[in-house]
């Protein structure tokens, strides 16, 4: 017996392994189910160990794709969406997806191969500066040089990718040092001194803050997209409930508090209803929980809530005051925040008068379109939708018009089910979203609401969808332009129309049909009813072409330079 302890001890110590079989064996430690990814020669000795890998690898048929479907696994699993792309081109090909997940704080891991050490800096075949390139708009990143390392370093990117405010991650791999063989190095533990997350908020700011509650005669929450990071939806219907105040989202924040409930009161902003807008102009106590205060949602800041006591709860305290002046900072997690909120007990705001008000604007001035029109309305197809799938869908979208529909007429009642590109507003993210949300819950119904155009940036994906046979149901906007791009155009440059009209399309039904996926072309409203009827609830993938109104607009809308009060388009 103490022979073959001896034996295996010595044979521990003298085993040998590559780089690539570290790189697998860190992914296996942090339970990768899904990589998205696309070979080349940098990254051949990694993909040489991926063929015998214990997860899914999935080949997206462009790199871009790749990423934006991790981004849509990252966002309904909560897990970090892991990504491996080749040097040079490859790498640069994920440039996008990797600004857009730090703009939607999506934790993403991303694999870059690099030419060899000897080489880097000679402009070798297929080499890019990808840290120099990645350096603003990555969470962290860095190149691999001691291959004992390879184990610390994956481990503390999947550490830094998803705590704290969750951010992409990127981690350079020359292909010398995958494919090097060195004896299985010691484990190490993390050590980031220079990087502690603050998840516990202040006691005397949340004191602060519900004395400030209890005071309020308009309170309003507005909740960002950090209350679904922090998985803290229960908590703040909780709390919401509890001092019965009323709730803002942001259009990331869609489905942290439910559609359905008598307190909310619809997203704000640019395209937010008049209720939500007028809420955020005239409250007394402005309470923003994990929300940017980005432009979009602000309009002018000169006029933007300008009676309210501001505060704000985010895990990022650079977000705290950076656009708009803060009373209360609170540093923390948002489900610590509001579990400690709940625990505060203090009197009730008195707010009769404004839950009054509050109604009496739903009333008057809510989401309004032409119902009567012989013309396929957008709003029409997403009502439907949300209707047949009793608002439990998962939905993807590219970024304009129909993004903006889905938001208004899609009521979310649940968490984790919106996936859109919000800050950096990418074309061509609502397709390959969709694949890495349905792989994260595959048993969900996942509709990718997308436009003509952004449709067209990433139609290839369609042969994932096919090879995976994902039941994803590809619902196109077709209005024949880049509509958003129109629409301001036809506000704001007196209707000249400059490259915005697409009247050249493919069919995208034959095109469907080309990667063996059914398509169908819907001009009409019983046409949408009796096709939704027949594919919703299929488990294959379908495309749905709806030939909708080419001439309709995004209302309410507020004019750059205006404040939130300052609506168009409002129902009177």
């Amino acid at each position: 017996m103490v022979r073959e302890a001896a034996l295996t001890e010595l044979k521990a110590e003298t085993e040998t392994v590559t780089g690539a079989d570290l790189l697998m064996a860190a992914l296996e430690e942090e339970n990768v189910e899904v990589v998205f990814g696309y070979p080349g020669g940098a990254v051949l000795p990694i993909y040489d160990k991926i063929y015998d890998a214990k997860f899914l690898h999935v080949l997206p048929r462009h790199e871009q794709g790749g990423i934006h479907a991790a981004e849509g696994y990252a966002r309904i699993s909560g897990k970090p969406g892991v990504v491996i792309a080749t040097s040079g081109p490859g790498a640069t090909n994920i440039v996008t997806g990797l600004a857009d997940a730090m703009m939607d704080s999506l934790p993403i891991v991303a694999f870059t191969g690099q030419v060899a050490t000897g080489v880097i800096g000679s402009d070798a075949f297929q080499e890019a500066d990808i840290l120099g390139i990645t350096t603003p708009i990555t969470k962290y990143n860095m190149q691999i040089r001691n291959l004992e390392d390879i184990p610390r370093i994956i481990k503390e990117a999947f550490y830094i990718a998803t705590s704290g405010r969750p951010g992409p991650v990127l981690i350079d791999i020359p292909k010398d040092i995958a494919a090097s063989i060195t004896k299985q190095p010691e484990a190490q533990e993390i050590h980031l001194p220079g990087y502690q997350p603050t998840l516990k908020p202040n006691f005397l700011q949340i004191r602060k803050l519900a004395e400030a509650v209890s005071k309020a005669k308009k309170p309003v929450i507005l909740a960002g997209a950090g209350v679904l990071h922090a998985k803290a939806a229960a908590e703040l219907l909780a709390y919401v409930e509890q001092q019965e105040v009323p709730v803002v989202h942001t259009l990331l924040g869609l489905g942290g508090f439910p559609a359905d409930h008598s307190l909310f009161l619809g997203m704000g902003g640019m395209h937010g209803c008049y209720t939500a807008n007028m809420a955020l102009s005239q409250c007394d106590l402005l309470i923003n929980i994990g929300a940017r205060f980005d432009d979009r949602l602000t309009g002018n800041l000169v006029h933007f809530a300008p009676h309210a006591t501001v505060a704000h709860i985010d895990i990022d305290p650079a977000e705290i005051g950076k656009n708009v002046p803060t009373l209360i900072p609170i540093v923390a997690d948002a489900k610590e925040a509001l579990t400690a909120l709940l625990t505060h007990m203090e009197e009730k705001p008195d707010q009769a008068e404004w839950i009054a008000q509050l109604r009496t604007w739903q009333e008057k001035h809510p989401y309004h379109y032409d119902k009567d029109s012989p013309n396929l309305k957008p709003q029409q197809v997403v009502e439907m939708l949300h209707v047949k799938t009793n608002g439990e869908a998962i939905v993807t979208t590219d970024v304009g018009q129909h993004q903006m529909w889905a938001a208004q007429y899609y009521q979310f009642k649940n968490a984790d089910r919106w996936v859109t590109s919000g800050g950096l507003g990418t074309m061509g993210f609502g397709l390959p979203s969709s694949i890495g949300a349905q792989l994260a819950d595959p048993e969900a119904c996942v509709i990718a609401m997308v436009g003509d155009a952004g449709f067209q940036m990433s139609t290839q994906e369609m042969a994932v969808i096919k090879e995976l046979n994902l039941p994803i149901k590809i619902a196109i906007f077709n209005n024949q332009s880049l509509g958003m791009v129109r629409q301001w155009q036809d506000f704001f440059y007196q209707s000249r129309y400059s490259y915005s009209k697409i009247p050249v399309q493919p069919s995208f039904v034959k095109l469907a049909e080309a990667y063996d996926i059914k398509g169908y072309t819907i001009t009409n409203v019983e046409e949408a009813e009796r096709v939704l009827d027949e594919v919703l609830h299929t488990r294959e993938p379908v495309l749905l072409d709806f030939r909708v109104d080419s001439e309709e607009n995004v209302f309410p809308m507020i004019a750059p330079g205006k404040g939130l009060h300052e609506m168009v388009g409002v129902k009177e």
